[in-house]
């Protein structure tokens, strides 16, 4: 065994406070009064690496091995995922009258969206808890993730994916040589088959936030923010909302690098941007409710963001109250637009999901909740090129 120095301790539950050993698989709190997400925890009062030891490690998540799950080196499936670039929007800003606005680039991770992340540390955590088989339910890149880190690491997996996905997410799903099941409903529909068939065939569910350690792989984003800012934090992070995991680890993140010393108690301002398909999550949050309620309208250009109600929804609205963040609904109309000024201002084809940060960033600039001197980020969670399907179909 290759220690990796992990500084893993055991599970917690994020509702009740529960605790689980991290030495067996898990999904959800066990507590039947609970079921919430449970998440990793660590004893950054021993660790020993040093800022400045970083500097000298591989320019992949994996930097940060001591305060990730894996123990066994030799259980990390890898594929370089992470340490994507952070740029300016030089052109674009311009068009907004603010000039610290800057954008991370996650859609050079493998398999070109920021899935990878989390996928990478699912799969590795699952490899050396001796899983032998994977199932997802999936709006498209996570799906693609999945297929191709349990190829990597001789892991099957069953991918299942709404017919309304476009071809190009069922393609490299197919070639990675997962299992693809095309469901005629949304990633709701597809996480009720995933549920019940892992169940009865002994699949590891690996649904977002039911199982804790996609989260890990994900919260790597705000280890990367924090270090690429030079140990600071932006004033102002938006972040397209599905699922939920990114924003949730990315406060995370910060959390724990406090503890570490490494940043102070500043933090960003959360802003989750959602497709007005389903936005859920932006009407509780305007609303100041708690918790979201399912919302389905239908097909959206961005797909990522079809997701009726997140699983982890009070940790979501929780992770804007605490930040005094906001929450910005953006119509799929709004949404290309978007996505053709940045393609053509940047030379960057963001996602559609990405591509809705955009036009909420104009949206909270004009209504100065974004002060003009204020460092802002946007994360472009994945490529264009897969969506070229949706761009230019009918619906569109």
């Amino acid at each position: 065994m290759t220690k990796t120095g992990s500084l893993l301790t055991h599970l917690k539950c994020a509702a009740c406070g529960k605790l689980h050993s991290a030495d067996q698989r898990r999904t959800v709190c066990e507590d039947e009064n609970c079921r919430a997400i449970l998440s990793a925890q660590y004893d950054f009062h021993s660790n020993t690496l040093t800022k400045e030891e970083l500097r000298s490690r591989p320019a992949t998540m994996w930097r940060y091995r001591e305060f990730l799950p894996v123990l066994d080196a030799e259980n990390i499936v890898t594929l370089g995922e992470g340490f994507t670039p952070i740029l300016p929007l030089s052109r674009a800003e311009k068009t907004s009258g603010n000039e610290r606005v800057f954008y991370k680039d996650e859609s050079l991770n493998p398999t070109c969206s920021f899935k990878a992340r989390g996928l990478s540390t699912a799969v590795s955590k699952a490899k050396e808890l001796g899983v032998r088989e994977t199932a997802i339910p999936t709006a498209g890149n996570a799906g693609g993730a999945l297929a191709a880190y349990s190829a990597r690491a001789g892991i099957k997996a069953h991918v299942y994916m709404p017919k309304l996905t476009p071809d190009a997410f069922k393609t490299e799903t197919a070639l990675f040589g997962a299992e693809l099941r095309e469901v005629d409903g949304n990633i709701s529909d597809c996480g009720r088959l995933v549920n019940a068939e892992a169940a009865k065939r002994g699949w590891f569910d690996v649904s977002t936030l039911k199982e804790p350690y996609r989260l890990e792989g994900k919260k790597t984003m705000g280890y990367e923010i924090a270090e690429q800012f030079g140990w600071n934090v932006p004033d102002v992070i938006l972040y397209p909302t599905g699922g939920g995991t990114g924003i949730i680890g990315i406060w995370k993140a910060f959390g724990e690098l406090e503890q570490l010393g490494w940043i102070g108690a500043k933090r960003p301002r959360m802003v989750a941007v959602q497709s007005a398909s389903c936005d859920g999550i932006h009407l509780a949050f305007q609303n100041g409710k708690t918790s979201s309620e399912f919302k389905d309208a239908g097909f959206t250009v961005a797909n990522g963001l079809r997701v009726p109600k997140p699983y982890a929804d009070k940790a979501i609205l929780q992770v804007l109250c605490e930040s005094g963040g906001n929450s910005v609904s953006v119509n799929d109309a709004e949404i290309l637009a978007a996505l053709r000024e940045i393609a053509a201002l940047e030379g960057s084809l963001w996602s559609p999901e990405g591509a809705a940060l955009w036009h909420a960033f104009k949206v909270l600039s004009r209504s100065k909740w974004i002060a003009d001197n204020e460092t802002v980020l946007l994360l472009n969670t994945g490529s264009g090129y897969k969506y070229l399907e949706n761009l230019f179909s009918e619906k569109t």
